[in-house]
């Protein structure tokens, strides 16, 4: 047992070495580094000389972003799809049924998840 935890030794002093370089950077610069002055005029947005009026960037609904996270979502679980669809010949002479069986279920659950985000009105993003 030893023997094998030995082996990780390079890598906890490594980790050791990297914590203490970012720690030691941070300690000094925080020693060494000039303390900024700031006033009102200083802390405004600079936009090509202009004074800046409004927000910079108008406020997007959350649904927006429901809507982009659920797109996600089922693209990434219908990528899942494409190295079962390429394997697929092969794996039918181990096991048809449950390879099959298995890939039902998993487009079950995914249609379920699809439904259930249609009935909240996810998808909706107008409301």
């Amino acid at each position: 047992m030893d023997g094998q935890l030995i082996q990780y030794l390079p890598v906890l002093i490594l980790l050791l070495v990297a914590i203490a370089f970012a720690a030691g950077n941070l300690i000094l610069s925080k020693l060494i580094g000039k303390r900024a002055h700031t006033n009102p005029v200083k802390d405004t947005p600079y936009e090509c000389g202009m004074v800046a009026e409004g927000e910079g960037a108008p406020r997007m609904s959350v649904k927006f972003y429901l809507v982009a996270m659920l797109f996600i979502l089922f693209d990434i679980e219908v990528v899942f799809l494409y190295p079962w669809a390429v394997v697929y010949k092969e794996m039918l002479t181990e096991n048809a049924p449950l390879i099959f069986g298995s890939m039902i279920s998993f487009l079950g659950i995914l249609f379920v998840g699809y439904i259930y985000a249609y009935k909240k009105g996810a998808f909706d993003w107008k409301k």
